[in-house]
């Protein structure tokens, strides 16, 4: 029969295991609501990650670094296109040097947006 052992807690879906309770006040479980939907998870899930002592992060931060990678795609598209364009029309509208200069620009862009998307994904 379930949960004559230890081991059959294990198996029980965490609805049939019992709660912990912790007492708050009105404001202080808005206040953990709020933080947990900023997360993405379930009050139960953050508490839970909360007491762990588990990273959680807010879904905030994860939209921030898809905004990043978007913009370092189109970073890496416009630094092509430049590169194409200097490879087929060299010299014809800019000089080569300031083209140069302004991929190289466009490189240590995206190599900072990598590093703060890094950071930002580890929790840096």
């Amino acid at each position: 029969m379930p949960g004559d052992n230890a081991n059959d807690l294990l198996e029980l879906p965490r609805r049939n295991l019992p709660p912990i309770k912790v007492w708050v006040t009105l404001e202080e479980r808005a206040e953990i609501e709020v933080r947990a939907a900023q997360t993405g998870l379930s009050v139960s899930a953050y508490m839970r990650a909360a007491g762990l002592n588990h990273p959680v992060r807010s879904v905030l931060d994860l939209k921030a670094v898809a905004d990043l990678v978007r913009v370092n795609g189109d970073l890496g598209r416009v630094a092509g296109l430049l590169k194409l364009w200097l490879a087929e029309k060299r010299g014809q509208g800019a000089s080569p040097v300031d083209v140069e200069a302004l991929m190289k620009d466009l490189w240590a862009l995206q190599t900072e947006m990598r590093q703060i998307m890094w950071r930002a994904v580890r929790g840096a």
